[in-house]
């Protein structure tokens, strides 16, 4: 087991670096400066965390328990709850209020270790109910990312084995604890890319349900029969799914709407949000370039239907029709 939970540390530690160089890769910001800190210094809490499982499973004489582990536990729960708050719930207010969230980082010192490291996970159990709140909010919009919504659920559930963990903490030995919560944040790293992976855009899926529950109507004074006409003409016709930077700001520009209004439509109108509105379109021209140009390669289409890679094309095909493009091509000459 120890074997394994450093191979969980490791890749761990390399899952962080990914993640933090991805994020500051990414060409689309769907969330703001506060909450991407947030995630950053959660990324990174982890890894450290992570290295000093490594520290002691090495070398047992070292106490992990040490101030600065049980600073980095209290510092977990919070910055998944200022990274996820602008996401789940549509807002994050940075008040007065939101100090309170740190007053156990500077006040567990002052307690016992064999008190300090049960009250974070009891802390963190604080949290994970917020979590399953936030997520449960979403129930409404569960058609519109079935698989993210499960992707989630998944998240939650090694949620659930982190503070149970803790709470069995004084049952059994340090060395057990360390190799099993090693592996815990090994798997959520993993589960993290994966997901990452599958749904590229899970984020912007989430951020667009989220506004589609907690947003008041922004249609009451628009014509939306005309501008559903409009909308089909830009993409239809004038094809703009074809554009690898399409957006959602771009696409309510162009038929005089702001973002809320048009992002509104789209959901009331084909309960979706408007990244897999604009997919959709881009799935169906790419399914019968496919068939009319045989001697075109994959990839080929899938950047002149606006895909930004080869991957993202694979994924999203895959997604929606339930096999590759390679394999859609073969099974229609067929």
């Amino acid at each position: 087991m120890n074997l394994i939970a450093q191979l969980f540390i490791g890749f761990s530690i390399f899952s962080a670096a990914i993640l933090i160089v991805g994020n500051l890769l990414r060409q689309f910001e769907t969330q703001q400066l506060p909450s991407k800190l947030a995630g950053f210094f959660l990324v990174i809490s982890l890894a450290l965390i992570q290295f000093l499982h490594l520290r002691f499973i090495l070398d047992s004489s070292i106490s992990v328990f040490s101030p600065a582990y049980i600073a980095l536990l209290y510092c977990v729960a919070p910055s998944f709850y200022f990274y996820s708050c602008r996401l789940l719930t549509d807002h994050i207010q940075l008040n007065r209020w939101q100090l309170l969230h740190a007053i156990p980082v500077l006040v567990f010192w002052l307690l016992p270790t064999q008190w300090a490291l049960p009250f974070v996970f009891f802390i963190g159990s604080g949290y994970l109910l917020w979590l399953a709140r936030a997520v449960y909010l979403l129930r409404e919009q569960r058609q519109r990312f079935k698989l993210e919504i499960l992707a989630l659920a998944g998240f939650f559930l090694i949620a659930i084995s982190v503070i149970a963990l803790g709470f069995i903490w004084p049952l059994i030995n340090d060395l057990t604890f360390i190799v099993a919560y090693s592996c815990l944040i090994g798997i959520a790293f993993f589960a993290t890319l994966l997901t990452l992976l599958n749904f590229p855009s899970i984020t912007i899926d989430i951020a667009e349900a989220v506004q589609a529950t907690y947003a008041e109507s922004t249609l009451k004074n628009i014509d939306c029969d005309k501008v559903l006409v409009q909308l089909t003409q830009l993409m239809e016709q004038e094809k703009l799914y074809t554009l690898e930077n399409l957006n959602l700001s771009f696409l309510a520009e162009q038929l005089a709407l702001n973002a809320h209004q048009l992002s509104e439509l789209i959901n009331t109108e084909f309960k979706q949000g408007v990244s897999k509105y604009i997919r959709q379109y881009r799935i169906e021209a790419a399914k019968k370039l496919l068939v009319e140009e045989p001697k075109s390669s994959v990839l080929s289409i899938g950047l002149s239907v606006g895909f930004s890679s080869q991957s993202n094309f694979y994924i999203a095909f895959k997604d929606s029709v339930g096999m590759a493009p390679g394999q859609y091509r073969k099974q229609i000459d067929t």
